[in-house]
């Protein structure tokens, strides 16, 4: 096969972009490297679409090892002909190789084998040469009778055998009937068990398998799992054995009706349940794609939140009987002072528990407030909306809270990395302190826990673990080298996202900072243990220093752009002094006036490089997160029994799903935005619309107190409350 090509058809790209984008790959430059600094070789493809093209690239080479293991498999029995070799060439996917392989992959013993054991073979052969003028079938049995073959009927029977098996490993067959199942089989399900589970609506369940949503079949099968469902696939049988039969049976000979009941129990016995079993899996495996996207996609929006930056914030970890733990941090993080206080039942010590954070406001002049959102999560909520009103009657209106997800929190406390970062703090303070940060910046502190324990996915343990660990960890990687790192404060584990840096390296990075003092350049990374040139190369654009003398060292411009940097400013009457002071206002208009192909040309750089140096020297230690809406901040609570339908709404989207959203209203629990709740127009996913970390205006459609269960709708409310009427 012709990667390259296959490559360049399929993302539709110039055959030079596949081919020097596949150069860097094998190269050992990373992914964001790439796509940042290496435009003009790969045509300014994206992130995502390298990720994308790296991942398929490495699918086709494993399937041309694959086909090369199974072509010598064949040659070495002697059963490779020229036809099977062209057919071996040509399978685009591991099922056709598969397929190809079967008749000559080594069977375990099985009831065509014994058959051949017995020596039938050459009886299957005479039926299944299906001529007119052949003897009756019977009498030609006859003549294989033996002590383990004692009647004409066992030596049918054996035949038969031998024959569904040659039936069954037909490739062109299961290709035709995997086409033909897809586009009209049925998906069903049935209650296993009489008790009610959450499975209820899949109990009598049935849909077309090409209308099933990713959802479903994620719910079907984890219901299948548990034992509350029996699944199948429904399919035409008569259908199905017309097109087995068509290839193998002819009419008018004494053996077709022994070729057609060995085609139909080659159908029922070998070749549905197993195409059944394939369907099902590419069902899944689609279904677990899709469901990767959707995580990939809220988590790289949770990840890109906007920053509060500048703040000294409190971190409430609530709790009932333990009491809510408490932490000070800093606005770089630091942690300033934890303590507990004991707010809600069953100790209630709810004025003891105000005069201590008052006096921490005062102390630490705290501006902002992180609830985590777990257990007591509405209790410590309405206690901090009184404690703002009791400041904002003392002359102290500037703070406000918001309800944090504490999703990951408690396994990030318990691990040993945040025994590593806090030492002195058991877990329950650890997990106040990581509350306080995940407001102040999300990205930071995100990235030492696990990403598939954010908690904005959907049945993400149903799905292949290095799969979704690899698509998360790449959204992970991207973000944190789209926003940049500063080297002098990001913790390992945020240094181990960068960009050529491994764990190692990171570790390495803080102890030479702890050892020698904050890094006053860039190029002093080349002193760091095991950080050799190539991972300088990788990492150093996506590094900040701003204490350097160089304001470059703390901009996206990569050091080998340096020189093309300082001279793009001397072209158009600027200098770097300027630029130190934020005085290259300038810059872009001087770049058009001058013509940015025209400068590229003088600079011995491409054009979209060009473009890059120019927008950070405009804005250096910019952070593209800044540009963003801010979260929404509160200062008062309700509960679910304050809602009522028609009433209108601000709140934050916290998970997007594939039947709808789910949005933070300030009531402890989240509403459901249906997807047909969403907007007027038709759209096939709610992602179209909305994002993690979006602050929408919504409308309560119905409350379910019981249930705790909230309806909300994005569309106008008369419109909305008619349509659920």
């Amino acid at each position: 096969m012709d990667i390259l090509a296959a490559l360049t058809e399929e993302f539709h790209l110039r055959p030079a972009q596949v081919r020097n984008t596949v150069e860097l790959i094998d190269g050992g430059n990373t992914i964001p490297f790439i796509a940042r600094y290496r435009k003009e070789v790969t045509g300014s493809l994206d992130d995502q679409v390298l990720r994308e093209l790296s991942e398929r690239l490495a699918y086709l080479r494993g399937l041309d090892e694959q086909r090369e293991k199974i072509r010598a498999a064949i040659d070495e029995q002697g059963a490779l002909t020229s036809e099977l070799e062209s057919a071996l060439n040509a399978a685009a996917t591991l099922t056709e190789l598969e397929d190809l392989y079967r008749p000559y992959r080594p069977k375990r013993k099985t009831r065509a084998s014994v058959a051949k054991a017995r020596g039938l073979e050459p009886l299957a052969d005479a039926l299944y040469a299906q001529t007119v003028s052949m003897a009756d079938p019977l009498s030609l049995a006859a003549s294989y009778l033996s002590e383990e073959v004692p009647a004409p009927e066992d030596a049918l029977q054996g035949a038969r055998d031998i024959l569904a098996e040659r039936i069954s490993d037909d490739a062109g067959i299961r290709k035709r009937l995997r086409v033909v199942m897809m586009a009209g089989g049925e998906l069903v399900s049935k209650a296993a068990k009489d008790e009610d589970s959450v499975y209820a609506m899949y109990a009598d369940f049935r849909e077309p398998l090409r209308k099933l949503a990713g959802h479903r079949i994620l719910a079907v099968n984890r219901g299948e799992r548990e034992e509350f469902l029996k699944v199948s696939i429904d399919f035409d049988r008569a259908k199905a054995l017309s097109i087995v039969c068509s290839s193998h049976v002819k009419e008018g000979s004494p053996a077709t009706e022994q070729v057609r009941e060995a085609a139909a129990d080659a159908y029922d016995r070998l070749i549905f349940p197993s195409i059944e079993r394939e369907l099902r899996n590419e069902l899944t495996d689609q279904a677990s794609a899709d469901a990767i996207k959707v995580f990939s996609l809220n988590l790289r929006h949770l990840l890109m939140q906007a920053p509060v930056k500048g703040k000294v914030a409190l971190g409430l970890d609530p709790g009932y009987r333990t009491g809510c733990k408490t932490a000070v941090v800093d606005p770089t993080g630091k942690v300033l002072d934890t303590g507990v206080i004991y707010p809600a039942p069953p100790h209630n010590k709810i004025q003891q528990a105000k005069d201590f954070l008052k006096n921490w406001i005062r102390t630490y002049h705290i501006q902002i407030i992180a609830i985590g959102n777990g257990t007591a999560s509405h209790e410590t909520e309405v206690f901090t909306a009184d404690l703002l009103k009791d400041l904002a009657a003392e002359g102290r209106t500037d703070i406000a809270y918001m309800v944090v997800s504490e999703a990951g929190a408690s396994v990030y406390s318990a691990s040993k990395l945040a025994a590593e970062e806090f030492p002195d703090y058991d877990v329950s303070l650890r997990s106040a302190v990581s509350i306080a940060r995940r407001l102040q910046d999300p990205l930071a502190e995100l990235v030492k826990i696990d990403p598939k324990a954010v908690g904005v996915g959907q049945y993400q343990h149903d799905m292949p673990q290095n799969q979704l660990s690899q698509a998360l960890d790449g959204v992970v990687e991207g973000c944190v080298n789209t926003v940049g790192v500063d080297l002098n404060t990001a913790s390992a584990p945020l240094l181990s996202r960068v960009a050529g840096i491994n764990n190692t390296v990171a570790k390495n990075i803080v102890a030479f900072r702890e050892e020698n003092g904050s890094f006053t350049s860039r190029t002093q990374l080349k002193k760091v243990p095991k950080l050799g040139p190539k991972a300088f190369e990788q990492c150093a654009g996506f590094l900040r220093v701003p204490e350097s003398s160089n304001i470059l060292d703390n901009t996206a411009v990569h050091p080998e752009s340096y020189n093309a940097a300082e001279k793009l400013l001397e072209l158009c009457g600027l200098t770097l002094p300027e630029a130190q002071n934020g005085q290259t206002g300038t810059l872009a208009g001087k770049v058009q006036e001058l013509g940015a192909q025209s400068l590229a040309d003088q600079l011995g750089i491409g054009v979209p490089t060009l473009l890059d140096i120019a927008a950070e020297l405009q804005r250096p230690g910019r952070d593209p997160r800044d540009e963003l809406p801010p979260p929404l901040l509160r200062t008062d609570v309700m509960g679910l029994e304050d809602l009522k339908p028609g009433m209108e709404l601000t709140g934050t989207v916290r998970n997007v799903i594939d039947f709808g959203a789910f949005v933070d209203i300030g009531v402890h629990q989240d509403g459901l935005v249906h997807i047909s709740q969403i907007t007027n127009r038709y759209i096939k996913h709610p992602s179209e619309v909305l994002k993690v970390g979006d602050v929408v205006k919504v409308w309560v459609l119905q409350v379910d107190q019981a249930k705790k269960r909230i309806g909300l709708t994005m569309k106008p409310p008369k419109e909305a409350l008619h349509e659920t009427t």
